[in-house]
């Protein structure tokens, strides 16, 4: 009898710590998903350094298989390299880009309001498309333009003081958010930078440290997980680094011989863009498109079948190709992860979504590889 409430004693206290212990890990899940949802900007900032400094280190491996020197001299010829390539070009096309970024501004402005007139002639309601940038700031400027010559300024209609600390206060308004967007911006740049050198400077010195964190039963699983994902980041940076280049050249060159004004600027928007795969060829190839416009509709034309050799060129020579031993995930699981991602956390999850899943993949192979290692037979026993 006495044995039969101890046992039942004891399957209460081990129900009691299971549910204790699910209780708690389901609270701290909680909390980790909080954690994330609300730090998600600075976790995907964190993340975009880390993906800088696997590809400044990559691409010094990259040299110490030509050249044998130690890698924070290789790293400092890397990081000169990029630099002089990135001041070349700001100093040798900066004009140009300047030139051709307003004009094509204002070309996609434009595009987009006769795309609004041509819905509204044809009976469509484009009430709840965001027009209202671009026919507002056309309607301002024409009603500026008519206004301008019928009236001249009176001294009887001097605005009041409250129209002045208005405007004043309007003025101060926008001004300051313009200078914090470029704060955000610039600093969210040096950020990256700055972690990016840091990871490549001491890579071994950030990798013990993670691994230290794993349990010591684990730490050889962890290890084998840890190097597979840099290896897999690696290759798959160079592949990419080498496919937007490719996309930037043919985009550039594909425009100017189609005759395209901001040739230059369009292609170095498509290679930006060939970062971010499927949703970035697909943006890439609406701007282009809808600038191109502006030359008519054979240079339109035009410019649709250059976008469509270069995803072909892209799709399925580039990424075969170069990318055959990086990554292999489904078209479909990627589109739809990216939109999940975009949908949630807007542009960082766009476009750091690949990197993420390839992470995951990683991780999902080695476990189901160790799942389906069979296990050892047994030796037959001698008489």
């Amino acid at each position: 009898m006495t044995d039969s409430s101890d046992d039942r004693l004891q399957t209460r206290n081990d129900l009691a710590w299971a549910i204790s212990v699910g209780g708690i890990g389901i609270v701290l899940f909680a909390g980790l998903l909080l954690f994330a949802w609300t730090f998600a900007t600075t976790l995907f900032l964190i993340f975009a350094g880390m993906l800088l400094g696997v590809a400044l280190n990559a691409m010094s491996n990259l040299l110490g298989r030509m050249v044998k020197l130690p890698h924070a001299l290789r790293l400092a010829l890397v990081c000169l390299a990029l630099a002089g390539l990135l001041s070349g070009i700001v100093v040798l096309g900066g004009n140009t880009i300047a030139k051709q970024a307003t004009v094509l501004s204002n070309t996609i402005k434009s595009q987009l309001g006769n795309v609004k007139t041509f819905l509204e002639e044809h009976g469509v309601d484009t009430s709840y498309l965001d027009f209202s940038s671009v026919t507002q700031t056309g309607t301002a400027e024409g009603a500026a333009a008519a206004t301008t010559p019928a009236t001249a300024p009176t001294h009887n209609n001097l605005p009041n003081a409250g129209a002045w600390a208005s405007s004043g206060g309007a003025i101060v308004s926008q001004t300051l958010k313009v200078l914090l967007g470029t704060v955000s911006v610039v600093g969210n740049f040096f950020i990256v930078l700055f972690l990016g050198l840091a990871f490549a400077a001491q890579p071994g010195v950030y990798r013990t440290g993670l691994l230290f964190m794993a349990p010591a039963k684990h730490r050889a699983r962890a290890t084998v997980i840890v190097d597979r994902i840099g290896d897999t980041l690696e290759r798959w940076l160079i592949a990419q680094i080498i496919t937007m280049a490719a996309v930037f050249l043919v985009t550039w060159i594909g425009l100017a011989i189609i005759g395209i004004d901001s040739s230059f600027i369009l292609g170095i928007q498509a290679g930006l863009l060939a970062f971010i795969p499927t949703v970035g060829a697909i943006l890439a190839g609406l701007i282009v498109v809808l600038a191109s416009l502006a030359s008519g509709w054979i240079a339109a034309l035009s410019a649709f079948i250059l976008f469509l050799g270069i995803h072909a060129l892209e799709s399925y020579v580039l990424t075969p190709i170069i990318q055959r031993q990086a990554l292999d995930i489904p078209p479909a699981t990627l589109f739809a992860f990216q939109i999940l991602l975009g949908v949630v956390f807007g542009l960082w999850g766009l476009a750091l979504a690949l990197p993420l899943m390839a992470i995951a993949k990683v991780m999902i192979d080695h476990f189901k590889t160790d799942d389906e290692v069979p296990a050892p037979a047994a030796e037959p026993a001698t008489a």
